[in-house]
């Protein structure tokens, strides 16, 4: 039962497995496009994150940027709201992750560029410095 237990609730799900195998067999050429789609990505995410005035390290390499909130405001559901009424853009909160994360937001790379720079023109629409 213990076996089947941590299989059913953190085990992969299998067709994720199979995708994953299956993009294992690309060529490294595929790989390489892949990876500088995400940069592109990671690159905008930046320009969002600066336009918020938050800070993030540039070595992060994972399919989501961090960064800490740098306002009065530090807890991160008051910003993320702020944000999201004065720009009809949703910018996950750190909080929801634990503790740690009050005072960070979260910003997934699954978005094409277009969409976030789509998000980052939406802000600079309503000169929205979010510093209150």
């Amino acid at each position: 039962i213990l076996k089947v237990k941590s299989n059913v609730d953190s085990g992969m799900f299998l067709p994720i497995q199979q995708a994953a195998v299956e993009a294992l067999k690309n060529p490294s050429s595929w790989h390489k496009k892949r990876n500088e789609e995400y940069k592109k990505r990671r690159k905008k995410a930046w320009e969002l994150l600066d336009n918020i005035q938050c800070s993030y390290s540039r070595v992060q390499s994972r399919m989501f940027v961090w960064a800490k909130i740098n306002h009065r405001t530090t807890m991160s559901e008051e910003f993320v709201e702020n944000i999201l009424q004065k720009s009809n853009v949703f910018i996950t909160p750190g909080f929801i992750f634990g503790k740690n994360g009050k005072n960070h937001v979260r910003i997934s790379l699954s978005s094409d560029t277009d969409t976030i720079e789509e998000a980052i023109q939406r802000i600079k629409k309503v000169n929205a410095t979010f510093t209150n």
